[in-house]
C-alpha cells in the first residue's frame, strides 16, 4: 500500500455532513496517512477544527477565508481567524489568495484579504495554501511585493512553467490535483514533470476535481488522490512508491509535523 497525504480536502463541506467517518475509514483504507482540512469561512474553519480533534494526527486544520467568500465576510471573522491558529491540531492559513473566474469578490478586496492571510501566516509561523484560479500573475506580483514570506503552496496549480519557476524561486510548494489527470492537461502534466521532487505535493480538493478514471463522479474523496500520485509518477517515470513516499514527506514537513 502507498503512503498518501491528500494536502487539500475540504471534508467540512456539506457534501460531507453526514458521512465523514465512512470517508476517513476509505481513505485509511486507501493508503491515506494523513489530510489537510481547508476553510473557506469562518464556519469551514471552525469545523475543519473540529474535524482536527476528532481524529488527531490524521485531520490536519487549515485556517482562513477564500477570496471568493470575502466579500461576505466581516472584520470579525478575521479576528475570530487569528484566534483559531492557537487551537490544537490547526497546521496552516487559507485558503486565501486570488480568484479572477468568479466575480463573487472585487479584487482589491481579495488582495487586502490575501495581505492580512500573508501576515497573519508570517506571525503564527503556519505555512499558507494559495487559492489561484485565473490569478497566477497577480499572485506571484503580490507575493513579490511582501517584506516576509512565509512557507506556502499553490494549491491545484493550474498555470504555465513560466509561473511556477517564479514560484519555485520564491520557496513555494507546487500541488496537484484531479484536473492533472484529464485527458486534455497535457500541458500541465509537462509542467508537473518538471517541477523538483522536494517542491511537489498531491490533492483531491475534495469533493471537487474528481480525476481520471473517476471525473464527474461527485464528490470527490481523499481515497482518490491515488490517481493522482500514479499520474504524476508516470509522467515523471519514477515508482510510485519513490514519489508516494517524496510527496508524503514534503507534505509532512510542510505542515510541520515532524
Amino acid at each position: 500500500m502507498l503512503p498518501l497525504f491528500d494536502t487539500h480536502a475540504h471534508l467540512n463541506s456539506k457534501d460531507f455532513q453526514d458521512n465523514v467517518a465512512e470517508v476517513v475509514a476509505r481513505s485509511r483504507d486507501a493508503g491515506v496517512v494523513g489530510i489537510g482540512v481547508i476553510g473557506i469561512d469562518l464556519a469551514t474553519s471552525r469545523r475543519a477544527v473540529e474535524l482536527a480533534s476528532e481524529y488527531p494526527d490524521y485531520l490536519h486544520a487549515v485556517v482562513g477565508i477564500q477570496p471568493n467568500t470575502v466579500a461576505e465576510s466581516s472584520p470579525e471573522d478575521f479576528a475570530e481567524i487569528e484566534k483559531l491558529v492557537n487551537l490544537p491540531g490547526v497546521r496552516g492559513i487559507g485558503e486565501t489568495g486570488l480568484d479572477c473566474y468568479w466575480d463573487d469578490t472585487p479584487i482589491d478586496q481579495q488582495q487586502t484579504a490575501f495581505d492580512q492571510h500573508i501576515d497573519l501566516a508570517v506571525r503564527s509561523k503556519l505555512p499558507m495554501v494559495i487559492h489561484m484560479r485565473e490569478s497566477g500573475e497577480l499572485i506571484v506580483n503580490q507575493l513579490a511585493r511582501q517584506e516576509h514570506l512565509p512557507a506556502a503552496v499553490m494549491h491545484s496549480f493550474t498555470g504555465d512553467w513560466e509561473l511556477a519557476e517564479r514560484c519555485l524561486e520564491m520557496g513555494l510548494m507546487i500541488s496537484f490535483a484531479g484536473m492533472v489527470t484529464f485527458k486534455k492537461s497535457d500541458d500541465l502534466r509537462e509542467v508537473a514533470k518538471r517541477v523538483p521532487e522536494d517542491r511537489l505535493l498531491i490533492e483531491t480538493d475534495s469533493p471537487y476535481l474528481s480525476p481520471e478514471p473517476l471525473r464527474g463522479k461527485r464528490p470527490n474523496e481523499p481515497a482518490r488522490v491515488e490517481h493522482v500520485l500514479k499520474c504524476l509518477a508516470d509522467v515523471r517515470d519514477v515508482p510510485t512508491r519513490q514519489l508516494a513516499e517524496a510527496t508524503t514527506a514534503n507534505a509532512r514537513r510542510f505542515f510541520q509535523l515532524g
